[in-house]
């Protein structure tokens, strides 16, 4: 989130930032979001009666800020189809694993348990199935044989922040449904 928010502060940069959202309301990104200027909205799931009560909320919020498209980052919950559907090609999320490699989580201990040589992270777009929507973008780093999931997780996180922005930079530019950055424009190998 945070690298979005930088990467949107430049003139030239085709998206804006209006709204940061979080199910937690103590969640340090809505601290973060409001001291860069953004407006952070908690809407803490634990009280709604039912996941439904919870996703019709945030829609409400979402179209009450005129949100166009919606880039998950750190979002932790399974979306229902109904909501998944409200979005379909304008929800995109960031997955610390080269998809469709390791969907879920603890990606890096098991791509280490694994034995891959090459690890990183997708850009993809949401869909009904966890991790399973089109890849917009890549990127991989080497694994290296002293790698711990803490070490790796912390090169792809490298990665994440120069992918996510740049990914969303191009479905901004290209339409929702974009997939597949210009060639060179994946960072694949940094």
């Amino acid at each position: 989130m945070t690298a979005l928010i930088e990467a949107a502060r430049a003139a030239d940069y085709p998206a804006e930032i209006a709204l940061v959202l979080s199910n937690r309301p103590d969640a340090k990104g809505l601290e973060t979001a409001r001291a860069a200027g953004v407006e952070a909205v908690a809407l803490d799931h634990k009280l709604y009666k039912d996941r439904e009560c919870f996703e019709r909320a945030m829609q409400a919020t979402l179209v009450a800020h005129g949100i166009e498209l919606v880039a998950l980052a750190g979002f932790m919950r399974l979306l229902t189809p109904w909501f998944v559907g409200l979005w379909d090609r304008r929800m995109i999320n960031i997955h610390p694993a080269l998809l469709p490699s390791f969907k879920g989580l603890h990606t890096h201990e098991r791509a280490l348990e694994a034995g891959v040589k090459i690890h990183g992270c997708t850009v993809h777009w949401v869909t009904p199935g966890m991790d399973e929507g089109p890849i917009i973008a890549q990127a991989a780093c080497a694994v290296q044989p002293d790698d711990t999931p803490d070490t790796l997780g912390a090169r792809v996180l490298g990665l994440e922040h120069k992918l996510y922005p740049a990914a969303l930079a191009h479905v901004a530019t290209n339409g929702y449904g974009a997939t597949g950055l210009p060639q060179g424009g994946a960072l694949f190998g940094l």
